[in-house]
């Protein structure tokens, strides 16, 4: 494998890497002191120069979000708010907790950063409600960090004063939606708002709030110990960096693996991932969580690791980086099934077109698992995805639409095999030689 600087995993595996004596002996917070002797304007400046875009799905630029802040003349004498999305809930995405479990004190700096270059004062860790156990470490690491007078008052000497605190949500798939998020961690039902006005202009309690994923803040402080022309050197042009990518599925090795973006497809799985499972054959990849378009085995041939690379291949997203590989043992009915399942169960149910659309399509797919379907039923599957996406507040009906038009479309055999299973009156199941 070629060599490249772990700039987010550097110290996982060390023994007590999630401690500040550990992460200080790696290095941990001299970033934060050179931040600190910089102008937030400086720091804000080599952020934007680096290119380092979000990491929780989007891929929106992290250094141009931050400009977005009104400056202190417009706010009305509102403060500025930080909240990390912790909230981790795309299927097949699990990268970020493995940041926050192994080297929590890369994200308390990232943020301490953050926050100097924004004007925060507090700053909060929005967590999905499963993830108490990250809390509890990550509650750990703030104490050390506070004994330390690296949290609190006038640190480091510099006159900044910053407090961060976590915040558990109740484990709601919507809440990973930054406004959803606001929504939630005010006490409000976590639902999605409509923009305008955006979060950086009126978030949380109505003031000019950033949100920022864990491995976009856990960034940060490589880059600023290193400077932007060291982060613009890894990847490729329109995608800088290292990304951590969550691998699972019909891999010999799943796992978390940070890597160059650019990265060829098939040097992950083969590489890094350990190929496929012994006697079996590439059916599909989904290259960045379920909410993507699913990628047949000849995109993934010719597609990188990257943001560009797999949506002109593909038509698909890089997203938060959830790899999940299917060999030929796979059904594809059955895995889409599966997927909308969740779909429908998580839509938060404010806007008709996902709430109604998402479980009307899990209802079809499940007449189509079970021999039931007809070819009105494929028709009509189409037809509510290509309805719902891009009509709902928020992402998640796309969300839903995506898969259910990947799916259908590059595999469509397999759903016309059903629904004339059905109709010849033969066990549901059968079209598929597992």
């Amino acid at each position: 494998m070629d060599v490249y600087p772990r700039i987010l995993s550097r110290i996982w595996g060390v023994p007590g890497s999630h401690t500040l004596a550990v992460a200080e002996q790696h290095g941990a917070y001299n970033a934060a002191r050179k931040a600190l002797a910089m102008s937030p304007a400086e720091v804000t400046d080599v952020v934007l120069k680096s290119g380092l875009r979000g990491r929780g799905g989007a891929g929106f630029p992290t250094g141009r979000k931050w400009t977005f802040v009104p400056p202190p003349e417009k706010r009305g004498g509102k403060p500025v708010y930080l909240l990390c999305n912790a909230d981790e809930s795309e299927p097949g995405t699990f990268k970020d907790r493995f940041c926050m479990w192994n080297d929590p004190h890369q994200l308390i700096e990232g943020m301490i950063i953050a926050s100097h270059a924004l004007g925060v004062r507090r700053a909060y860790i929005y967590l999905r409600g499963e993830f108490e156990y990250v809390q509890r470490r990550l509650d750990e690491a703030l104490a050390e960090a506070y004994a330390k007078g690296y949290l609190g008052e006038n640190i480091f000497g510099s006159g900044f004063s910053f407090d961060l605190y976590t915040h558990l949500g109740a484990g709601a798939y919507i809440c990973g939606e930054e406004t959803a998020l606001i929504s939630s961690i005010e006490g409000y039902k976590g639902q999605p708002r409509l923009k305008p006005p955006f979060p950086a202009v009126k978030g949380v309690w109505e003031s000019p709030t950033i949100v920022n994923n864990v491995e976009t803040l856990a960034a940060v402080p490589w880059i600023i110990e290193n400077g932007w022309e060291a982060y613009k050197a890894i990847g490729t042009e329109q995608s800088p960096g290292t990304k951590l990518f969550s691998c699972s599925g019909h891999i010999m090795k799943p796992g978390v693996y940070e890597i160059p973006l650019g990265t060829p497809m098939m040097d992950l799985l083969n590489k890094w991932c350990g190929g496929l499972r012994p006697g079996r054959t590439l059916k599909a990849i989904i290259p960045g969580g379920s909410s993507v378009p699913v990628m047949t085995p000849a995109e993934v041939a010719q597609a990188n690791m990257d943001y560009e690379s797999i949506n002109k291949v593909a038509g698909s997203y890089l997203g938060s980086g959830g790899f999940i590989v299917m060999d030929d043992t796979t059904d594809m009915v059955d895995a889409l099934t599966n997927l909308l399942r969740f779909y429908a169960h998580e839509s938060c149910g404010q806007c008709t077109p996902c709430r109604e659309g998402s479980a009307w399509m899990y209802n079809i797919l499940c007449r189509l698992r079970d021999g039931l379907a007809t070819e009105d039923d494929l028709v009509a599957l189409r037809d509510l995805a290509d309805n719902i996406h891009s009509r709902t507040i928020c992402f998640f009906g796309a969300s839903a639409a995506m898969p259910v038009q990947s799916f259908v479309t590059k595999f469509r055999d397999e759903f016309v095999a059903r629904v004339e299973s059905a109709r010849a009156g033969l066990p549901a199941g059968l079209a598929v030689a597992k």
